[in-house]
């Protein structure tokens, strides 16, 4: 295999923009089976429905041969088989990294990422998929490709899932049939944004007769909703929670994640540390390392000072090319330095591994290189922003810009 790769997936049958029809993944067992019985069918056909859909080759109901033709073009009449009108997959290196872009039935693009980590030492292979929780973000990062599209909408359960079901018939044509073995909701958008649906998507992974994937193999990442964490730890779910943290000090996380706006860093890990008290899961902190920003002694000993004796792990990542700022990665010694300096004082850090960089293999990053360049002069503005503002955070200024549109709270 090439190191970079384009397959395109032709468009299902049947796939109109706008389409009105819920997404058949969506649908639970109980529900399912009560359509049927309406339909003069009996229940066991949810059976049969569910295996072709989570681990059957079929792209659309008239492939099921167990089902009736009758059968099929009534679930076709009332149902998406894919809520994904289009998928355009991009490979790279070697295929251990599958970048999908999908394209859904409105136009809308979201992405996900499929990684494959081989058998090594004893440790089995993994496949972990990165999925997208909304068309777009309304947090704004500005060292994500996702925050320079802007907001177009939630996605619906079925949305979400049918990013899954595409990876996992990828898998099944693997010498081995491989399984999915972790999901990460660190896609496109703020999942606890559209919480709602991505508590739906999880549940329909666990389910035994569908995927049957353990909740303890599912990270759900934030930005810092602080009303969305709370919601969980009264749920208690477990599944990993992972913290979008960047920076912990308030003046430089107001540039780096817009949402401390609204919930500043500390309110952000108190949250987070109730959470880990109820629930018994370590939290996970993702830190974006940016020369020069983000980098310093001084910011790894803030993060030592908000996370000392916490149940927590932090995990380092170079910061991925990103058009538009005035950024760059931070260089791999001052990474380890300032992973040192974390692990001196007793804090568990880990320094991933960018996956992809040549595909675009961050979030947003492909999408936006489908939405086309903007114009030269909005560039010029963005990146001399983003230098004032990061400046003045560096002397510790706060923001006084407004919480972006699109957060609730």
């Amino acid at each position: 295999m090439t190191p970079l790769q384009t397959v395109v997936m032709a468009p299902p049958v049947g796939v109109a923009a706008r389409d009105p029809r819920p997404g058949l993944s969506a649908l639970d067992r109980a529900a399912l089976e009560r359509w049927l019985v309406d339909h003069g069918q009996p229940p066991f056909r949810a059976r049969q429905v569910h295996d072709a859909l989570w681990g059957g080759t079929a792209t659309r109901p008239s492939d099921v041969t167990t089902l009736p033709r009758s059968l099929a073009a009534a679930l076709d009449a009332g149902f998406r088989w894919s809520t994904m009108a289009e998928d355009t997959i991009v490979l790279a290196e070697g295929g251990q990294t599958e970048k999908a872009l999908h394209r859904l039935s409105d136009g809308a693009t979201i992405e996900s990422v499929l990684m494959h980590y081989p058998a090594r030492q004893g440790r089995r292979a993994r496949h972990t998929l990165c999925i997208s929780s909304q068309a777009g973000c309304a947090v704004g990062c500005p060292f994500c490709a996702t925050g320079e599209l802007g907001f177009t909408r939630d996605l619906e359960t079925a949305e979400i899932l049918d990013q899954i079901r595409s990876a996992v018939a990828r898998l099944g044509q693997h010498e081995g049939a491989e399984r999915l073995t972790n999901i990460v909701f660190m896609g496109m958008g703020e999942p606890l944004l559209n919480l709602d649906r991505v508590l739906e998507s999880v549940s329909v992974l666990n389910d035994p007769a569908r995927l049957g994937l353990g909740a303890r193999h599912i990270t759900v990442s934030t930005s810092g909703v602080v009303p969305g964490i709370r919601r969980l730890t009264a749920l208690g779910p477990q599944f990993t929670l992972a913290i979008s943290l960047h920076a912990a000090r308030d003046a430089l996380r107001d540039v780096l994640v817009p949402l401390n706006r609204r919930w500043p860093v500390a309110e952000v890990v108190a949250a987070a540390r109730e959470h880990a008290k109820k629930t018994g899961r370590r939290i996970s902190y993702e830190v974006t390392m940016i020369g020069g920003v983000n980098d310093t002694d001084a910011d790894a000993d803030a993060i030592a000072t908000l996370l000392r004796g916490d149940l927590a792990h932090v995990n380092l990542i170079p910061m991925n090319p990103v058009a538009h700022t005035p950024w760059t990665a931070s260089p791999m010694p001052v990474i380890e330095a300032f992973a040192a300096r974390l692990a001196g004082v007793g804090i568990p850090v880990t320094i991933r591994r960018n996956r992809g960089q040549e595909i675009g293999a961050a979030c947003g990053q492909l999408a936006a290189e489908h939405a086309g360049q903007p114009a030269a002069p909005a560039v010029a503005r963005r990146r001399q922003r983003l230098e004032a503002e990061s400046a003045r955070a560096l002397r510790g200024q706060r923001s006084d810009e407004p919480v972006p549109a699109g957060v609730e709270g």
